[in-house]
């Protein structure tokens, strides 16, 4: 769901903005002595309410994404098809977004900004964002033949640096200063996790596995870029829609990594063959993962969102250590506070600059 991150990152940071001056306007509006009688406090804690059970599902979907994959295995291998899985993914989201486009039709009617009916010119430029995640969501299994879950916890926050770069590169925002140094921080601070002062070979992680995950961060980071591209050519449209077309590419194109790479097993075992419940829990946890996201940039705030994958890295690592005999180093806690403060500086900083 990174498509879906970016794109609100920008538009609900944004909208923030607007709502809180439209409540301080209001909140001017209204003679003092009437305060008391306007629920004021009743309103606070619904929102404190709202907001802890969306930082509660980001960090609790967040921590167990990497733990439910690797505890998917069966004597190290993926018994069921991981294209397979992809599919279902893809799907629930697409589903989730028809549901969610069913409630504004019945709330507000269809519009031109929220019809599914389109121009073949919109239409084809979701192909190209699909294809990269369906590179991304592949190689997100495959990298646990070399990394166990608390380091890719740590390593997939090197999205945010390819992410930063590209801005840079492709749409022409200007890094600042502090962004910079939290890259710098981020890098250390992934580094500084995996060293392994026990065996001879310095990082835990062979170059293979840091070799997927910048690739995977590459791929995301290019992927939202250039959906965000796509929302500002027209930014009235949909979200809704926007993902329902993102989601129907994705699942056509790992319909075809599933006849290329796995037809035989299909045909001969069946689609849902190696399923557990585990795997059922791992898909659901992938298509709410996304949703969980929107809604804290809805409900709450960016730094919320920092705050759930700061703490997802460490509740990663503590049930990793008595699921799988994860060694719970002294490196690993402080290369994991670096880039949880690495990714605080960056957060902080796009907030300073929006303002």
């Amino acid at each position: 769901m990174e498509y879906r991150k970016i794109k609100d990152e920008d538009k609900d940071e944004g909208s923030a903005g607007e709502d809180i001056e439209s409540l301080r306007n209001k909140s001017l509006s209204v003679p003092l002595s009437n305060v008391a009688t306007l629920g004021g406090g009743s309103s606070d804690r619904s929102k404190w309410k709202r907001k802890t059970i969306v930082t509660l599902a980001l960090t609790i979907l967040t921590s167990s994404q990497a733990i439910l994959i690797v505890w998917s295995k069966r004597a190290g291998k993926y018994e069921y098809s991981v294209t397979t899985a992809n599919f279902l993914v893809e799907t629930l989201k697409c589903v989730l977004s028809l549901a969610a486009l069913a409630r504004i039709w019945k709330n507000e009617g269809v519009t031109e900004d929220n019809r599914l009916s389109t121009t073949l010119d919109e239409v084809s430029v979701y192909p190209i964002p699909a294809a990269l995640y369906l590179v991304k969501n592949l190689l997100q299994y495959y990298i646990f033949a070399y990394v166990d879950a608390p380091g890719y916890q740590i390593l997939k926050n090197l999205n945010i640096i390819s992410t930063g770069v590209l801005y840079q590169m492709i749409l022409k925002r200007k890094l600042s200063e502090i962004q910079w140094a939290a890259f710098i921080l981020l890098c250390a601070g992934c580094t500084t996790a995996q060293l392994n002062p026990s065996s001879d070979h310095v990082l835990q992680t062979p170059y293979q596995g840091w070799i997927m995950a910048i690739v995977m961060a590459l791929l995301s980071g290019f992927a939202g870029v250039y959906t965000e591209a796509i929302i500002k050519k027209r930014p009235s449209r949909n979200i809704n829609v926007q993902n329902f077309w993102l989601y129907v590419f994705g699942m056509v194109f790992n319909a075809v990594a599933i006849l290329i790479q796995d037809f035989d097993a299909v045909m001969n075992k069946g689609f849902f063959h190696g399923y557990s419940l585990i795997t059922v829990l791992m898909i659901l946890n992938h298509a709410l993962s996304g949703i969980a996201v929107s809604m804290v940039m809805k409900y709450a705030d960016n730094i919320v969102k920092v705050y759930a994958t700061s703490v997802a890295m460490l509740l990663t690592a503590v049930v990793s250590v008595f699921l799988f005999g994860f060694h719970l180093s002294l490196a690993f806690f402080l290369g994991s506070t670096v880039v949880s403060v690495s990714v605080y500086l960056h957060s902080i900083s796009k907030l300073t600059r929006q303002r």
